[in-house]
Protein backbone atom coordinates (compact mmCIF):
# COMPACT_ATOMS: atom_id res chain seq x y z
CA UNK A 1 0.00 0.00 0.00
CA UNK A 2 1.52 3.15 -0.96
CA UNK A 3 1.85 5.91 1.95
CA UNK A 4 -0.78 8.79 0.06
CA UNK A 5 -3.65 5.55 0.57
CA UNK A 6 -2.36 4.23 3.77
CA UNK A 7 -2.62 7.84 5.02
CA UNK A 8 -6.20 7.71 4.25
CA UNK A 9 -6.96 4.67 6.19
CA UNK A 10 -5.98 6.55 9.62
CA UNK A 11 -8.85 8.62 9.41
CA UNK A 12 -11.27 7.88 12.10
CA UNK A 13 -14.56 9.49 13.69
CA UNK A 14 -12.46 10.64 16.86
CA UNK A 15 -14.05 13.51 18.61
CA UNK A 16 -12.49 17.12 18.80
CA UNK A 17 -11.86 19.60 21.56
CA UNK A 18 -14.69 22.39 22.12
CA UNK A 19 -13.31 25.55 23.52
CA UNK A 20 -10.83 23.99 25.45
CA UNK A 21 -9.80 20.23 25.52
CA UNK A 22 -10.74 17.86 27.64
CA UNK A 23 -8.35 16.71 30.15
CA UNK A 24 -7.40 13.06 31.42
CA UNK A 25 -4.92 11.72 33.32
CA UNK A 26 -1.50 10.07 31.65
CA UNK A 27 -2.78 6.48 33.23
CA UNK A 28 -6.40 7.22 31.38
CA UNK A 29 -4.71 7.81 27.99
CA UNK A 30 -2.78 4.45 28.57
CA UNK A 31 0.79 6.63 29.52
CA UNK A 32 3.04 5.96 32.27
CA UNK A 33 3.59 9.27 34.06
CA UNK A 34 6.81 8.84 35.46
CA UNK A 35 7.92 7.66 32.09
CA UNK A 36 6.64 11.24 30.35
CA UNK A 37 8.63 13.12 33.23
CA UNK A 38 11.56 11.52 31.75
CA UNK A 39 10.55 12.24 27.77
CA UNK A 40 9.51 16.05 28.72
CA UNK A 41 12.89 16.71 30.88
CA UNK A 42 15.13 15.33 28.06
CA UNK A 43 12.95 17.61 25.67
CA UNK A 44 12.95 20.89 27.93
CA UNK A 45 10.61 24.01 26.82
CA UNK A 46 6.89 23.41 27.02
CA UNK A 47 4.38 21.61 25.32
CA UNK A 48 1.66 18.75 25.36
CA UNK A 49 1.32 15.40 24.93
CA UNK A 50 -2.56 14.75 23.49
CA UNK A 51 -3.86 11.04 23.19
CA UNK A 52 -7.47 9.87 22.70
CA UNK A 53 -8.33 13.04 21.57
CA UNK A 54 -7.03 14.77 25.35
CA UNK A 55 -5.40 16.74 27.14
CA UNK A 56 -2.95 14.19 28.72
CA UNK A 57 0.49 16.10 29.41
CA UNK A 58 1.53 19.01 29.80
CA UNK A 59 4.67 20.89 30.94
CA UNK A 60 6.14 24.38 31.63
CA UNK A 61 2.88 26.99 29.69
CA UNK A 62 1.47 24.95 26.62
CA UNK A 63 -0.60 28.52 25.96
CA UNK A 64 1.47 31.02 25.59
CA UNK A 65 1.91 31.32 21.56
CA UNK A 66 5.37 32.36 19.88
CA UNK A 67 7.28 31.89 17.29
CA UNK A 68 7.43 28.00 15.27
CA UNK A 69 10.40 28.93 12.47
CA UNK A 70 10.03 26.65 9.85
CA UNK A 71 7.36 24.01 11.53
CA UNK A 72 4.85 26.63 10.11
CA UNK A 73 5.31 25.12 6.46
CA UNK A 74 2.53 22.46 6.54
CA UNK A 75 0.13 25.03 7.68
CA UNK A 76 1.14 27.05 4.31
CA UNK A 77 0.34 23.89 2.39
CA UNK A 78 -3.15 23.56 4.02
CA UNK A 79 -4.05 26.67 2.34
CA UNK A 80 -2.41 25.77 -0.58
CA UNK A 81 -4.89 22.49 -0.66
CA UNK A 82 -8.09 24.56 0.52
CA UNK A 83 -7.27 27.33 -2.10
CA UNK A 84 -7.64 24.26 -4.94
CA UNK A 85 -10.64 23.30 -3.00
CA UNK A 86 -12.28 26.63 -3.15
CA UNK A 87 -11.48 27.16 -7.25
CA UNK A 88 -9.38 29.56 -6.22
CA UNK A 89 -6.19 28.19 -8.34
CA UNK A 90 -7.09 25.71 -11.00
CA UNK A 91 -4.50 22.86 -10.52
CA UNK A 92 -1.14 22.11 -8.14
CA UNK A 93 0.20 22.12 -11.28
CA UNK A 94 -0.21 25.74 -13.04
CA UNK A 95 2.67 27.95 -13.77
CA UNK A 96 2.50 30.35 -10.73
CA UNK A 97 3.93 33.52 -13.06
CA UNK A 98 1.05 34.72 -14.67
CA UNK A 99 0.28 35.97 -10.82
CA UNK A 100 3.88 37.21 -10.77
CA UNK A 101 5.06 38.22 -14.53
CA UNK A 102 8.71 38.65 -13.58
CA UNK A 103 9.39 35.23 -12.96
CA UNK A 104 8.89 34.79 -16.90
CA UNK A 105 12.00 37.00 -17.59
CA UNK A 106 14.47 36.03 -15.23
CA UNK A 107 17.56 34.09 -15.70
CA UNK A 108 17.84 34.44 -19.32
CA UNK A 109 21.06 32.48 -19.49
CA UNK A 110 18.87 29.66 -17.82
CA UNK A 111 16.25 29.42 -20.23
CA UNK A 112 13.88 31.31 -17.92
CA UNK A 113 13.85 28.55 -16.09
CA UNK A 114 11.57 29.98 -13.47
CA UNK A 115 8.66 31.32 -15.84
CA UNK A 116 8.21 27.04 -15.88
CA UNK A 117 7.74 27.05 -11.43
CA UNK A 118 4.35 25.60 -10.55
CA UNK A 119 2.48 25.28 -7.09
CA UNK A 120 3.64 21.80 -6.93
CA UNK A 121 7.55 22.99 -6.96
CA UNK A 122 7.01 25.42 -4.70
CA UNK A 123 5.46 23.43 -1.93
CA UNK A 124 7.57 20.67 -2.31
CA UNK A 125 10.57 23.01 -2.09
CA UNK A 126 11.64 21.52 -5.71
CA UNK A 127 11.45 24.88 -7.82
CA UNK A 128 14.89 25.82 -8.04
CA UNK A 129 13.81 29.62 -7.14
CA UNK A 130 17.13 30.91 -6.84
CA UNK A 131 19.52 27.78 -7.89
CA UNK A 132 20.59 26.99 -11.43
CA UNK A 133 18.82 23.87 -11.84
CA UNK A 134 15.55 23.89 -13.54
CA UNK A 135 12.21 23.47 -11.86
CA UNK A 136 11.56 19.99 -10.70
CA UNK A 137 15.05 18.60 -11.08
CA UNK A 138 16.71 19.21 -7.66
CA UNK A 139 15.29 19.71 -3.69
CA UNK A 140 16.68 22.76 -2.45
CA UNK A 141 15.34 24.00 1.29
CA UNK A 142 15.27 27.54 0.77
CA UNK A 143 13.52 30.54 2.72
CA UNK A 144 13.86 33.22 -0.37
CA UNK A 145 11.62 30.32 -2.22
CA UNK A 146 9.13 29.83 0.81
CA UNK A 147 8.50 33.32 0.99
CA UNK A 148 8.08 33.75 -2.45
CA UNK A 149 5.08 30.94 -2.15
CA UNK A 150 3.75 32.70 0.92
CA UNK A 151 3.45 35.83 -0.73
CA UNK A 152 1.62 34.62 -3.65
CA UNK A 153 -0.37 31.98 -2.15
CA UNK A 154 -1.67 34.81 0.59
CA UNK A 155 -1.37 38.03 -1.22
CA UNK A 156 -2.05 37.56 -4.89
CA UNK A 157 -4.60 33.46 -4.49
CA UNK A 158 -6.27 35.15 -0.89
CA UNK A 159 -6.29 38.42 -1.84
CA UNK A 160 -5.12 39.30 1.97
CA UNK A 161 -2.48 41.98 3.12
CA UNK A 162 0.04 41.52 5.92
CA UNK A 163 -2.01 43.71 8.26
CA UNK A 164 -4.84 41.50 7.09
CA UNK A 165 -3.93 38.22 6.46
CA UNK A 166 -5.03 36.51 10.54
CA UNK A 167 -8.20 37.99 10.63
CA UNK A 168 -9.37 37.25 6.76
CA UNK A 169 -7.35 33.95 6.03
CA UNK A 170 -5.92 32.27 9.36
CA UNK A 171 -8.47 32.58 11.49
CA UNK A 172 -11.22 32.60 9.43
CA UNK A 173 -10.61 29.43 7.35
CA UNK A 174 -8.19 27.88 9.93
CA UNK A 175 -7.89 28.17 13.50
CA UNK A 176 -11.30 29.56 14.18
CA UNK A 177 -13.25 26.65 13.20
CA UNK A 178 -10.26 24.51 14.98
CA UNK A 179 -11.31 26.60 18.10
CA UNK A 180 -7.84 27.71 18.82
CA UNK A 181 -7.51 29.31 21.96
CA UNK A 182 -4.42 31.09 22.04
CA UNK A 183 -4.75 33.36 18.85
CA UNK A 184 -2.27 32.52 16.31
CA UNK A 185 -0.85 34.64 14.10
CA UNK A 186 1.02 34.92 11.14
CA UNK A 187 3.02 38.02 12.25
CA UNK A 188 4.85 36.49 15.06
CA UNK A 189 6.89 39.40 14.53
CA UNK A 190 4.66 42.28 13.23
CA UNK A 191 3.91 42.95 9.80
CA UNK A 192 7.28 44.46 9.17
CA UNK A 193 9.58 41.55 10.64
CA UNK A 194 9.22 38.65 7.83
CA UNK A 195 5.30 38.30 7.74
CA UNK A 196 4.19 35.22 7.49
CA UNK A 197 5.98 33.66 10.55
CA UNK A 198 3.40 31.80 12.36
CA UNK A 199 3.81 32.28 16.53
CA UNK A 200 1.10 29.48 17.75
CA UNK A 201 1.08 27.55 21.43
CA UNK A 202 1.64 24.16 21.92
CA UNK A 203 -1.55 23.42 22.96
CA UNK A 204 -3.26 24.88 19.24
CA UNK A 205 -0.87 23.52 17.45
CA UNK A 206 -1.79 20.35 18.73
CA UNK A 207 -5.59 21.18 17.03
CA UNK A 208 -3.84 21.37 13.29
CA UNK A 209 -2.11 17.97 14.19
CA UNK A 210 -5.66 16.45 15.39
CA UNK A 211 -7.25 17.67 12.40
CA UNK A 212 -4.87 15.90 9.88
CA UNK A 213 -4.83 12.99 12.18
CA UNK A 214 -8.44 12.84 11.62
CA UNK A 215 -7.91 13.05 7.82
CA UNK A 216 -9.11 16.65 7.26
CA UNK A 217 -12.11 16.57 9.61
CA UNK A 218 -13.41 18.59 12.62
CA UNK A 219 -16.32 16.95 14.33
CA UNK A 220 -18.71 17.15 12.18
CA UNK A 221 -17.04 19.65 9.33
CA UNK A 222 -14.72 19.12 6.15
CA UNK A 223 -12.11 21.65 6.55
CA UNK A 224 -10.02 19.56 4.16
CA UNK A 225 -10.98 16.85 2.29
CA UNK A 226 -9.97 13.34 3.01
CA UNK A 227 -7.86 12.93 0.03
CA UNK A 228 -5.47 16.00 0.45
CA UNK A 229 -5.05 15.74 4.09
CA UNK A 230 -3.97 12.52 3.29
CA UNK A 231 -1.69 13.14 -0.12
CA UNK A 232 -0.14 16.19 2.14
CA UNK A 233 1.00 13.85 4.26
CA UNK A 234 2.01 10.71 1.64
CA UNK A 235 3.56 11.53 -0.94
CA UNK A 236 7.30 12.28 -0.09
CA UNK A 237 9.60 13.23 -2.61
CA UNK A 238 11.79 9.83 -4.44
CA UNK A 239 15.42 9.69 -3.68
CA UNK A 240 15.75 10.02 -6.91
CA UNK A 241 15.49 13.83 -6.36
CA UNK A 242 18.89 15.19 -5.91
CA UNK A 243 19.59 18.00 -3.44
CA UNK A 244 20.64 20.81 -5.28
CA UNK A 245 24.01 21.86 -6.14
CA UNK A 246 23.66 25.16 -4.52
CA UNK A 247 24.73 27.44 -7.44
CA UNK A 248 23.20 30.44 -7.22
CA UNK A 249 20.91 32.03 -9.64
CA UNK A 250 19.17 35.78 -9.98
CA UNK A 251 15.70 35.86 -8.01
CA UNK A 252 13.10 38.53 -8.62
CA UNK A 253 14.69 42.47 -7.50
CA UNK A 254 13.94 42.95 -3.78
CA UNK A 255 12.89 39.42 -3.12
CA UNK A 256 12.47 38.86 0.67
CA UNK A 257 13.22 35.78 2.94
CA UNK A 258 11.10 34.41 5.91
CA UNK A 259 14.34 33.29 7.39
CA UNK A 260 17.77 32.67 6.34
CA UNK A 261 19.68 34.99 4.86
CA UNK A 262 22.29 33.10 2.71
CA UNK A 263 22.84 33.17 -0.84
CA UNK A 264 22.01 30.49 -2.02
CA UNK A 265 20.02 29.08 0.13
CA UNK A 266 20.32 25.29 0.27
CA UNK A 267 19.82 24.37 3.98
CA UNK A 268 19.61 20.79 3.94
CA UNK A 269 18.47 17.38 2.17
CA UNK A 270 14.90 16.05 2.06
CA UNK A 271 15.93 12.34 3.00
CA UNK A 272 13.31 10.00 1.21
CA UNK A 273 10.83 12.14 3.94
CA UNK A 274 9.48 15.16 2.87
CA UNK A 275 5.99 15.38 1.99
CA UNK A 276 4.76 18.54 0.84
CA UNK A 277 5.87 20.50 3.22
CA UNK A 278 5.77 17.72 6.13
CA UNK A 279 8.12 15.70 7.66
CA UNK A 280 7.67 11.74 7.31
CA UNK A 281 9.76 9.10 8.85
CA UNK A 282 11.17 7.86 5.43
CA UNK A 283 14.08 6.47 4.47
CA UNK A 284 17.16 7.94 2.62
CA UNK A 285 19.61 7.02 0.00
CA UNK A 286 21.58 4.98 2.04
CA UNK A 287 18.02 3.32 3.41
CA UNK A 288 18.83 5.14 7.15
CA UNK A 289 15.52 5.49 9.13
CA UNK A 290 14.85 9.16 9.51
CA UNK A 291 13.58 8.70 12.95
CA UNK A 292 14.81 4.60 13.54
CA UNK A 293 13.48 4.93 17.05
CA UNK A 294 10.02 5.82 16.43
CA UNK A 295 6.76 4.02 14.31
CA UNK A 296 7.31 4.60 10.66
CA UNK A 297 3.67 6.33 10.08
CA UNK A 298 4.84 9.58 12.23
CA UNK A 299 4.45 13.00 10.73
CA UNK A 300 4.97 16.54 11.59
CA UNK A 301 6.39 19.95 11.61
CA UNK A 302 10.19 20.69 12.52
CA UNK A 303 11.07 24.22 13.19
CA UNK A 304 15.27 24.67 14.28
CA UNK A 305 16.03 21.37 14.24
CA UNK A 306 13.64 20.47 16.65
CA UNK A 307 13.20 22.89 18.80
CA UNK A 308 9.65 23.69 17.83
CA UNK A 309 7.91 20.43 16.67
CA UNK A 310 4.21 19.23 16.37
CA UNK A 311 4.48 15.62 15.34
CA UNK A 312 1.64 12.84 15.02
CA UNK A 313 1.82 9.25 16.30
CA UNK A 314 -1.37 7.66 13.91
CA UNK A 315 -0.98 4.09 15.29
CA UNK A 316 -0.56 5.32 18.90
CA UNK A 317 -3.54 7.95 18.06
CA UNK A 318 -1.12 10.63 19.85
CA UNK A 319 0.06 13.94 19.34
CA UNK A 320 3.07 15.91 20.90
CA UNK A 321 3.88 19.49 20.54
CA UNK A 322 6.45 21.58 22.34
CA UNK A 323 8.47 24.89 21.58
CA UNK A 324 11.63 26.42 22.97
CA UNK A 325 13.13 22.99 23.29
CA UNK A 326 17.26 22.42 23.58
CA UNK A 327 17.10 19.94 20.46
CA UNK A 328 18.33 20.96 17.56
CA UNK A 329 19.10 17.57 15.58
CA UNK A 330 17.59 14.74 14.12
CA UNK A 331 19.97 12.38 16.77
CA UNK A 332 17.92 14.52 19.18
CA UNK A 333 14.27 14.45 17.89
CA UNK A 334 14.68 10.47 17.56
CA UNK A 335 15.69 10.02 21.13
CA UNK A 336 13.14 12.57 22.22
CA UNK A 337 10.44 10.08 20.13
CA UNK A 338 12.00 7.09 22.08
CA UNK A 339 11.47 8.29 25.19
CA UNK A 340 7.87 9.30 24.24
CA UNK A 341 7.23 6.07 23.00
CA UNK A 342 8.34 4.01 25.87
CA UNK A 343 5.74 5.97 27.95
CA UNK A 344 2.72 4.07 25.71
CA UNK A 345 1.66 1.37 27.99
CA UNK A 346 0.77 -1.79 25.90
CA UNK A 347 -3.04 -1.87 25.17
Amino acid sequence: MSLFWAALAWVSAGAVPGVSWPVCTPADAGLDAAGLAAFSAFVGGRGCVVRHDRMAYLWGDPARRSDVASAAKPVYVHFLFKALEDGRIAGLDDAVAPLEPRLADLNPALGRKDARITWRHLANQTSCYGVAEAPGTAFCYNDWQMALFWDLLFLRVYGARYDTVDRDVLHALLTDPLGCQDEPTFLAFGPDDRPGRLAISPRDFARFGLLYLRGGRWGDRTLLSATHSAQAIGEPLPNAVPRSAGQPADMLPGQRSLGSQRVPDNQTDHLGSYSWLWWLNGVDRAAARQWPAAPTDVFGCFGHGGREVMAAFPGLDLIVSWNEAGIESREGQNEAFRRLCAAVRAD
